[in-house]
């Protein structure tokens, strides 16, 4: 069984036809499917145009320009669901913005100067990108607006700049708060559900298609995740106990129990009854609707182990969903309650300051930059802020591949610059800027959902448009923007990617490695013995945190390898070489917690040496891949009962230490 696992796992790769591009790069310009953000469009289109048609109106364009693009970066930063989160996406990254184009303006025109504050600033950025969403964001407004104030005549005083692009992003918080009378606690709500809903669709493929199961699965994983950093995000910060969020957060982790009995249906091999899933999307509707009134659970009657894990955890999850006041000293959170914001952010300080991967982004970064500041202040061609926009653009850290996003900005700004030579050489400049405004800014929301080449396509007509107002080059400015552009991808394909041996030798199987060690401490966690039920009530807590960081883990690897997939060989190929057993030790992860399930109700437990033996080996798999550059072969099966409850925990392993080396 284990090895036709593997060998379907690897046999999966689709043929490539030797005259079509690289498949790494075809990854990028493939459009993710994604529904179209109206309500975002709508944001963007007004949040964008008002500005400018104020600043016509009062006859101050370079004003009205200057608060788009604040207004651009506020549109741009609105990526969460929460109306708190989205508070912090948008106001946070202003403050350092202003910071940013403050210190831009001072050195704007002072040469050597101006090349040694930037460099400077863009050693802070990157270091500041490393701490979390917010700052990466914080870090990114931060050097793009001081290298705009250092590349264009700003308005005086110093403090107009500033202002005029933080009341543009206000603006757009100020169009985002509209609808939170409306909506309250609805982000979160939906959240929950949506796990809820990934969870039904997981459980109507157990039993069936591995592969549909595995997507469906680590789709909950996705879910959950982001619903508890939605949730345990938002609590940290409320003083006292919110019963609302109570409520919400205990039918989060109600939900627990369900996805740990999910991979225990899903080895009994036939799917389950379809008033299981229908039941769970009950529950999903009344999280989202936050119904009070319990409704009656027709289950099939449960004669299995599997089956009455599944049963308790559903009828457990229908009790809770429906409370209306659930007890606020009684809500376990399973990841633990973060901490306050000020250790939080005093913590991550200290951590950014102590990692070498902080410095090193940072000072990548920051060599980049300054170079291409250097670069436009001692070469004779036109003083442009494009090119270290450029590169700031795609050293971005969490965008993907640094290679692939070069080559796809590249792209990007080209067909960017096809869509804004047309509106400078066909619409006059006044009036007119404020409908192609509307048009063009409703579209940066809809094309950034499709993928990184799609944003630049719709950044860089707006950016170029209102930098049009600035320095009044009109059709002028088409030619040298993309010879800028250009500039600035070979600085960061050069300086930024091939002279990093980082860039090179990645450490996506070190990262693989300890996922597998974390995954053998799961093992023995799981089925470790209790004295009491004081110490089972512990263990099972420290179990379900333990499993869920690891899951979290996982889907870190996971995005890593997806990310690292989209580089050029070796990194590709080695990523490419790796991806199967990914998938063995997330089905290993799944094995082991439907044993657990199935101990836990009724199942006979393992002997203490077969547990050894299993995380044994698999601290010895972690090993192997820490050596290797590529998987290699290992024969022989692992030990252990075909009927015990860890059989299928022995399946999974000998597939994961069955992987061979992919064909080259």
């Amino acid at each position: 069984m284990s090895t036709e696992r593997t060998e379907h796992i690897s046999s999966r790769r689709p043929q490539h036809h030797p005259l079509a591009p690289p498949a790494w790069l075809l990854q990028g310009l493939k459009p993710t499917t994604a529904p179209v953000p109206w309500a975002a469009a709508a944001r963007a289109a007004v949040a964008l145009s008002v500005p400018l048609a104020v600043g016509f109106a009062l006859n101050e364009p370079e004003y009205g320009a200057l608060a788009s693009m604040g207004a651009l970066s506020g549109v741009i930063g609105d990526t969460a669901d929460a109306y708190r989160m989205r508070v912090l996406n948008i106001a946070v990254p202003q403050l350092f913005g202003a910071v940013g184009v403050t210190l831009g303006t001072l050195v704007y025109g002072h040469g050597w100067v101006a090349v040694g504050v930037l460099t400077l600033v863009a050693l802070v950025s990157g270091m500041v990108s490393s701490i979390g969403t917010v700052a990466s964001v914080s870090g990114l407004l931060l050097l793009l607006n001081a290298v705009v104030g250092a590349g264009l005549p700003m308005p005086q005083p110093w403090w107009t700049a500033p202002l005029l692009l933080g009341a543009g992003g206000l603006f757009v918080l100020a169009l985002t708060l509209l609808g939170w009378p409306l909506r309250g606690r609805r982000p979160e709500r939906a959240a929950v559900a949506a796990a809820y809903r990934a969870l039904a669709d997981t459980l109507e493929a157990a039993g069936g298609p591995g592969d549909l199961y595995d997507e469906r699965r680590r789709r909950v994983t996705q879910e959950l995740n982001q619903a508890y950093d939605l949730i345990l995000g938002r609590r940290a910060r409320v003083h006292g106990r919110s019963l609302s969020l109570v409520r919400v957060l205990s039918q989060l982790n109600v939900v627990i129990p369900l996805v740990e009995a999910a991979p225990a249906a899903h080895l009994r091999g036939r799917p389950l009854p379809p008033e299981i899933p229908a039941a769970v999307r009950v529950l999903a509707t009344a999280v989202e609707e936050g119904r009070t009134e319990a409704p009656v659970l027709d289950l099939p009657e449960a004669r299995t182990p599997a089956e009455r894990a599944l049963d308790a955890a559903l009828r457990h999850a229908a009790t809770i969903v429906h409370l209306a006041e659930p007890d606020p000293y009684n809500v376990d959170d399973r990841l633990g309650r973060p901490a306050a914001l000020r250790v939080r952010a005093r913590r991550a300080v200290r951590d950014m300051m102590m990692s070498g991967t902080s410095w090193r982004y940072g000072l990548r970064l920051a060599l980049c930059v300054g170079l291409a500041q250097a670069l436009v202040s001692v070469v004779e061609i036109e003083r442009s802020y494009w090119v270290a926009l450029t590169v700031t653009f795609v050293l971005k850290p969490d965008f993907g591949s640094v290679f692939s996003r070069a080559l796809l900005r590249a792209l990007g700004t080209a067909i960017g610059l096809v869509v804004a030579a047309a509106v400078l050489a066909e619409v006059p400049r006044g009036w007119w800027d404020v409908p192609v405004m509307m048009v063009l800014g409703a579209l940066i929301p809809v094309f950034s959902a499709k993928g990184y080449a799609f944003q630049t396509a719709a950044i860089t007509p707006v950016i170029l448009l209102l930098s049009d107002l600035l320095n009044h080059q009109g059709f002028d400015l088409i030619r040298p923007r993309l010879l800028d552009s250009l500039i600035g991808c070979a600085i960061t394909l050069v300086v930024g990617y091939l002279l990093w041996p980082e860039s090179w030798h990645t450490r996506i199987g070190d990262r693989l490695a300890e996922t597998v060690d974390d995954a053998a401490r799961y093992v023995e966690r799981a089925f470790a013995p209790a004295a009491d039920d004081a110490a089972l009530a512990a263990a099972r807590t420290g179990r379900l945190q333990a499993r869920r960081r690891l899951y979290r883990d996982l889907s870190g690897v996971r995005s890593e390898f997806q990310r690292a997939l989209t580089e050029p060989p070796p990194t590709g190929t080695r990523a490419a070489a790796w991806w199967p057993l990914v998938v063995a030790v997330e089905r290993i992860v799944d094995a082991v917690t439907a044993a657990r399930v199935r101990v836990d109700h009724g199942a006979p437990p393992p002997a203490a040496e077969e547990v050894a033996a299993i995380a044994r080996q698999l601290r010895e798999l972690a090993v192997r891949v820490r050596s290797s550059t590529v998987p290699v072969r290992v024969e022989g099966e692992p030990a252990g009962e075909e009927s015990g409850v860890l059989a299928p925990v022995h399946q999974e392993l000998a597939a994961a230490r069955a992987i061979t080396q992919p064909e080259r």
